[in-house]
């Protein structure tokens, strides 16, 4: 399956700011948005013509896919289910974004990354409601219980991972207790809940064209 291979700051610097692609280091002085505020390729500093309305919306629509680290068709399908629920498109979208299994993983703190969530979700060391999942797109559902694995609690990651988590707000709409290495999503969040700087209405305009 194709995926994104080159250099994950990258990512960051081309849309402008921090996609919190590779974990602590995101939070450091390491991070390459600190160091090189700019545009990564040879054209990278220098002076850009006025972006065009389809430019911004692209971009907005670039940023939220790779911060999911989604491919392109499976983005769309994503805005394809979000614009047949009742609701607003945009905020749909996020919501299920936010409700893959590998992102839940993510925001509970049981990785540092959503790359890093979804290689543990992968490798089988997740369950949801009793059952082992290993489908990081798995749609979470209110009420649904994600549970560290039996043979799985002594993974030194996790544990790391759960250590660093207190740098980010806890997400209301979840649920954590570290004694048990389980969270629950108590609902879907709302979009003052969800904390992506994004314009999602203008990733709405694009694909409706």
């Amino acid at each position: 399956m194709a995926r994104y291979r080159d250099a994950q700051c990258k990512l960051c610097r081309r849309e402008g700011e921090k996609l919190f692609l590779k974990g602590a280091r995101c939070y450091s002085d390491k991070c390459a948005i600190e160091r090189r505020a700019y545009a990564p390729g040879q054209h990278g500093q220098s002076r850009r013509r006025k972006v065009s309305e389809y430019g911004l919306q692209l971009r907005e629509k670039q940023k939220v896919r790779r911060m999911y680290g989604l491919l392109e068709r499976q983005f769309h399908n994503y805005f394809k289910k979000a614009a047949q629920r009742k609701g607003i498109t945009g905020e749909n979208l996020l919501q299920l974004l936010e409700c893959r299994l590998d992102n839940v993983v993510y925001r509970l703190g049981f990785a540092p990354s959503r790359r890093t969530a979804r290689q543990l979700v992968r490798h089988r060391h997740f369950t949801v409601n009793g059952r082992t999942v290993d489908i990081p797109s798995y749609q979470m559902r209110p009420a649904d219980v994600v549970q560290v694995r039996e043979r799985s609690r002594k993974l030194d990651s996790v544990h790391a991972s759960l250590r660093d988590a207190g740098r980010a707000e806890p997400m209301s709409w979840l649920r954590l207790d570290k004694a048990k290495l389980e969270g629950e999503l108590l609902e879907r969040p709302k979009r003052a809940d969800i904390p992506v700087t994004a314009q999602e209405q203008l990733i709405v305009e694009l694909y409706s064209k």
